[in-house]
């Protein structure tokens, strides 16, 4: 999954791609930071990626950061970060 536009968040690559357990390729973590059982396979439903990645964006996971200036601006400014997200979100809106 990506986003085409430009996106500032923690588990969001510079790229427009989503980092989040549900996506990663199915079988074990070789770092082994999440179970065979949170990464993909083919039961999992369309529903349950979209909250997966709703839930992502309200709530980032800071402590494995696809983008590592948004992890740190969200932990250590929060403030700015919202900032920034807010600019970038109004100009993929044309505002």
């Amino acid at each position: 999954m990506r986003f085409t536009c430009e996106m500032f968040h923690p588990n969001i690559y510079p790229d427009g791609r989503v980092c989040i357990s549900i996506l990663h390729a199915p079988g074990d973590d070789p770092m082994g930071y999440e179970s065979s059982a949170e990464r993909w396979s083919p039961v999992q439903s369309v529903e349950k990626i979209l909250l997966s990645v709703v839930s992502m964006l309200a709530e980032p996971n800071d402590e494995s950061g696809a983008n590592v200036d948004a992890s740190k601006m969200w932990r250590d400014d929060r403030e700015q970060f919202c900032r920034v997200a807010r600019q970038l979100a109004q100009k993929s809106l044309g505002l």
